[in-house]
């Protein structure tokens, strides 16, 4: 954004400026219709519940008094049939019982989609100048959300099975070290198949962090906000047990942020998200929620809520992770055939929309490296890595980049993959 461009706007008007570039992507997308995008973080098209929502509708619909309810406001906290619905899902997931060590229902707030409660969360915690941790890499958009507030973003090394306790303890330290611990706010992970490593967290390493974060807490909590976007996207393995129940056995549920959503496992159109706070929480960001729209829109609540209680939602996640899992392993498998022989390796995803690749030093997979506009003319788009690495801490690596299989076919991820590997192929 120019200074002529500046003037006269706020600061976080100017900090949410700048190279937008998932604008850039989509003009690509847009002035090739052949392009196979791998790049569109979106769910299939295909698998999009329309009869299950139209059922759940004509219920709705078919009683006078729900329906004036819910064309009505709702409260800024939500409506509560739907946040029971997720009390008892969240407890039923973690194996929790009603009553000992897992959330409580007026710890549960409605958003407009995960981001919303996201948004939240960094406008009531951080001042500007203040800290956040995050993986490197990490999901881009709530990054450009950290620097919207005027937050810092920092960097911590990852491997396959999230991030390295190690590399949060030594961050930490050094944040010492230089005086700044006391900025130090919080710590982002997103702990079911990571966007965009893909990477799950261990159960582990779930409790390492939550045990880092509370051992640093000297000036101020260090909350971790825990990015569950994707847990019910599980193709392969065993459910995990959250890092808020992990908390709520450790410190009585008062260091991890918990944020949810039915986009990716229902409809993002619906918009529907959620958080699960500590208690100290609530308030705060009930009353910055209050300020930006007095609760999310009442009728796709309670929409979600008939969805819910008609198991409509149980039976379309099963259908979800098969179609899913299809792509997931055509996806690998087009890997092993056509990028592995090109010194290639990427994080062994188990569930989520995303695989992660590490291309061979010498590759840029940058916006203005070569590989992108090579990648382009072969009729395939990708996310560059470079856009998903926080500003400070752990260095950004220019060979990695972000693969996508949400929205296209089996047939257009192969020959997606394919029209890659030929892409890098001609840069050896």
């Amino acid at each position: 954004m120019s200074g002529d461009e500046q003037r006269g706007l706020s600061r976080r008007a100017a900090w949410a400026g700048g190279d937008n570039f998932i604008s850039r992507l989509m003009t690509e997308a847009l002035a090739r219709p052949d392009l196979v995008s791998l790049a569109a973080g979106f769910v299939d098209q295909q698998t999009l519940p329309a009869e299950a929502t139209r059922q759940a509708l004509d219920a709705l619909w078919a009683d006078p008094t729900r329906t004036r309810i819910a064309l009505q406001y709702g409260t800024t906290i939500g409506h509560r049939s739907l946040r029971e619905a997720i009390l008892d899902r969240m407890l039923k997931a973690d194996s929790l019982g009603p009553g000992g060590s897992g959330p409580t229902l007026d710890q549960i707030v409605v958003t407009a989609g995960s981001n919303q409660l996201l948004h939240l969360v960094a406008d009531t915690l951080l001042n500007p100048g203040e800290i956040v941790l995050c993986a490197a890499p990490s999901y881009f958009v709530f990054l450009d959300t950290l620097a919207n507030v005027g937050a810092r973003t920092v960097g911590v090394e990852v491997d396959c099975n999230g991030i390295i306790p190690e590399a949060l303890d030594e961050e930490l330290a050094r944040r010492k070290t230089a005086g700044e611990l006391a900025a130090v706010k919080a710590i982002y992970v997103t702990t079911y198949y990571d966007n965009p490593s893909g990477t799950t967290t261990t159960t582990t390493r779930r409790q390492q962090l939550i045990e880092i974060a509370r051992r640093w807490s000297h000036e101020n909590t260090i909350y971790i906000i825990e990015d569950a976007a994707y847990r019910e996207l599980r193709y392969y393995g065993d459910e995990t047990p959250s890092l808020y129940a992990l908390d709520g056995n450790l410190d009585n549920g008062e260091q991890v942020i918990h944020a949810g959503t039915f986009s990716k496992s229902f409809s993002p159109g619906i918009r529907v998200g959620w958080g699960i706070l500590p208690k100290r929480l609530v308030g705060p960001v009930l009353a910055q929620k209050g300020n930006v729209d007095f609760g999310s829109p009442h009728f796709n609540q309670m929409l979600m809520a008939t969805v819910l209680q008609r198991g409509s939602f149980d039976r379309h996640v099963t259908g979800l992770r098969e179609s899913y899992r299809r792509k997931l392993d055509a996806t690998l498998a087009s890997a092993e055939k056509w990028l592995r022989p090109l010194g290639i390796d990427w994080v062994p995803a188990t569930g989520g929309l995303y695989v992660w690749l590490r291309l061979p030093d010498a590759i840029d997979t940058g916006l203005g490296g070569s590989l992108f506009r090579r990648a382009v003319s072969e009729g395939v788009l990708y996310v560059p890595g470079e856009c998903c690495y926080p500003k400070e801490g752990y260095p950004c690596p220019k060979n990695r980049l972000r693969l996508s299989f949400g929205v296209p076919s089996v047939e257009d991820i192969v020959r997606g993959m394919e029209s890659l590997a030929r892409a890098i192929g001609t840069l050896g």
